[in-house]
């Protein structure tokens, strides 16, 4: 198996189980990755899912060796990404957990997930630019979206090394946690959306995503709609009658 899988309450923990090739993914592995955020949408159980890697590191891209060896890949505007559920946009938010490296498309799948927390001695960067690998996990496209043009054009261009600490001063990490602590925070972060009226936070943040490929018209009125679904399922009125009754006063 070169991909586990752990349910945590409604949290569903995704790990990367190739230690040997720290975590690389192969096509095999790509097509489990796909499946098991396919079967994470569809669970009415789940409301969070968490992806990780074995052995002290996320993930180190693309299996060159395997490639190397003859392995192909798919690469086109149609179907999965070739690191697997890079184009699927979810409708519930995944955490990126990140110990060691997250690099080339192991850093494409770190940008394709909501929010990432790293360990302090992680390190991510476009390290397939020394091999003449392109960005086709909508690296691209993402990385600007996250830290900016200037920055994912410096990240891009060079394939330089980013450590922890950096990459949340450029806002390319979410949190940083101790070393060997990235899970346990990832989990703990988790918990706190998991906790949260799921409505509400899932329209808000699909608003977010589609907006990306919007005019401002057509954000405004899809923001509307998906407001408009949040009210339509009684979770706002419901919150309403909570916070009269005293609830998230002071902080609580």
């Amino acid at each position: 198996m070169t991909l586990r899988t752990e349910k945590q309450d409604s949290i569903l923990v995704v790990t990367l189980d190739r230690p040997e090739r720290r975590n690389a993914v192969d096509a095999a592995t790509a097509a489990a990755l796909a499946s098991a955020f396919r079967e994470f949408d569809r669970d009415p159980s789940l409301s969070v899912g968490i992806l990780t890697g074995a052995g002290g590191h996320f993930c180190g891209g693309a299996d060159l060796k395997a490639i190397a060896e003859g392995e192909l890949r798919a690469v086109g505007p149609e179907g999965d990404g070739p690191m697997g559920p890079t184009r699927m946009r979810l409708t519930k938010p995944v955490i990126a957990a990140i110990e060691g490296y997250a690099v080339a498309g192991g850093l494409e799948l770190a940008l394709w997930c909501d929010l990432r927390v790293a360990s302090e001695e992680a390190i991510l960067g476009v390290f397939c630019r020394r091999f003449g690998v392109p960005l086709v996990d909508l690296g691209t496209v993402r990385l600007p979206q996250i830290v900016g043009l200037g920055r994912a054009m410096d990240l891009i261009l060079t394939g330089r090394p980013v450590k922890a600490q950096e990459a949340w001063t450029m806002g390319l990490v979410n949190r940083v946690a101790p070393e060997g602590q990235a899970l346990r925070a990832a989990l703990e972060l988790a918990r706190e959306l998991a906790a949260l009226p799921q409505t509400c936070m899932r329209n808000d943040r699909l608003s977010m995503l589609e907006s990306l490929e919007l005019d401002s018209r057509g954000s405004m009125e899809n923001e509307a709609r998906r407001g408009q679904e949040t009210l339509a399922s009684g979770e706002t009125s419901a919150g309403a009658a909570r916070f009269r009754g005293g609830e998230g006063r002071h902080g609580r």
